[in-house]
């Protein structure tokens, strides 16, 4: 049974063989009263959906169709939507439901709901297991709905609902801003959000890669500085001098913590984004207290930040650097393999909806 029952995407069945990706239909969670249905037009291929295809992360529901930086348009909204109407473009980034009653919700922390939904990979109440945007529809929630500034195109979009988000909370709860100097580790698909929201924001920034052919790269997004990590004692002319640090590599098991955390202000933090398969390296409580610094972490950001977001990049032009790809079994494998072997600049973007699921209403 096609929409509105069930929608189409490209799905993979095995963890072992997680580049084998095919077309099947999959069941839609029961539409509610302030829920939106979206077309999909486009969706950004996040680190998240390589280490849940490959088992980095564990075990996932099969089959799993991944995908959540989605953007397209809204084909069915619920009789209680505010705020988005059919035919809006919208965006559907990580998380696709939470209760919105707990403490957390309350508070504007519904990324910390107990009873949050990811958008892929996790059961509704009534069991059904919520599939991404590697598919012909997505069904959400408006709370988790976001409409796309006119002048921001939709593949420039997508990536900015994971990636773009899960970098902007954390910069502006710790303060990103004018007189701050901020150090991103990582320039990849979390770090260049990361170098061009904070500087937007107004802070000094610095590019922590141990790449430094991404030198150019970095100053182009508006780095002030650029230091390789790969060189000898780099972190010694350094010390006490950033405000936070934002690791956005996910290969923090190779680091010599040490060296980073010696890098900060006094009372400064290590702030984790890129999330690996391995755990941290083993630390000492002796290693903060040179200079008072925390190590945490965050999990994507709330629906206020991502409006913010969106206005940022709408005022200040600010654009994804993006390859396109047109989604296919083999585009979604020629993009998460090639993610996996970290060769993108910066973010793959899956396009060209129509030709493989129709003109949908």
């Amino acid at each position: 049974m096609p929409y509105p029952e069930t929608a189409e995407g490209f799905m993979i069945k095995d963890q072992k063989n997680w580049q084998d990706f095919e077309k099947k239909e999959f069941k839609l969670k029961p539409f509610e009263d302030r829920d939106i249905d979206i077309a999909i037009d486009a969706c950004g291929v996040c680190g998240s959906d390589v280490h849940t295809i490959t088992g980095g992360w564990g075990d996932c529901p099969l089959p799993i169709c991944v995908g959540h930086e989605v953007i397209g348009k809204a084909v069915k909204v619920g009789k209680d939507v505010k705020t988005v109407k059919v035919g809006d473009r919208v965006g559907v980034g990580a998380q696709i439901q939470a209760d919105l009653t707990c403490n957390n919700c309350k508070a504007d922390q519904e990324n910390y709901c107990p009873n949050s939904v990811d958008t892929y990979g996790a059961p509704y109440k009534d069991g059904t297991i919520a599939q991404g945007g590697f598919s012909s529809h997505i069904r959400a929630h408006e709370y988790f709905t976001f409409k796309i500034p006119d002048n921001i195109e939709t593949s420039i979009a997508a990536p900015m609902m994971c990636a773009g988000l899960t970098v902007y909370s954390p910069l502006v709860r710790l303060g990103c801003g004018p007189g701050k100097k901020v150090a991103i580790v990582g320039l990849g698909g979390l770090g260049h959000f990361a170098v061009m929201w904070a500087v937007a924001l107004g802070a000094e920034v610095y590019v922590l890669s141990h790449s430094p052919n991404k030198k150019d790269d970095a100053l182009k997004m508006g780095a002030k500085h650029f230091v390789c990590t790969n060189e000898d004692k780099w972190y010694e002319p350094y010390a006490f001098t950033f405000d936070f640090i934002l690791n956005s590599a996910d290969a923090i098991h190779k680091f010599n913590m040490s060296n980073y955390i010696g890098t900060l202000k006094v009372m400064g933090r290590f702030h984790c984004v890129g999330l690996g398969d391995e755990p941290i390296p083993t630390l000492m409580a002796q290693d903060f207290a040179g200079n008072g610094s925390y190590i945490g972490a965050s999990h994507i950001g709330n629906r206020p930040e991502m409006l913010a977001m969106l206005d940022l990049a709408s005022k200040q032009n600010i654009k994804s650097w993006i390859t396109e790809i047109p989604i296919s079994a083999k585009g979604c494998a020629e993009a998460v393999t090639k993610v996996k072997d970290n060769d993108v600049r910066y973010r793959f973007v899956l396009t060209n909806y129509d030709s493989e699921f129709g003109k949908r209403a």
